[in-house]
């Protein structure tokens, strides 16, 4: 697990560069207690560790 600094952007990009995979999005939003995928002004995103639950795209329910 880390830590990033992001200036907007948004998650699929940065689950793609920092885990390898852009569905690992949900992951990083559940992380980070965030709902929407687009991310704007300045924010620091905890980066969890590669979950191979959200890897079809579709989280636990």
């Amino acid at each position: 697990m880390k830590t990033i600094t992001t200036i907007g952007g948004n998650l699929f990009e940065i689950a793609a560069v920092e885990l390898g995979s852009a569905l690992q999005w949900v992951n990083i939003a559940r992380t980070n207690n965030l709902k929407d995928p687009m991310l704007s002004g300045q924010m620091q995103i905890i980066i969890p560790d590669f979950s191979s639950v959200f890897t079809d795209g579709i989280g636990p329910q």
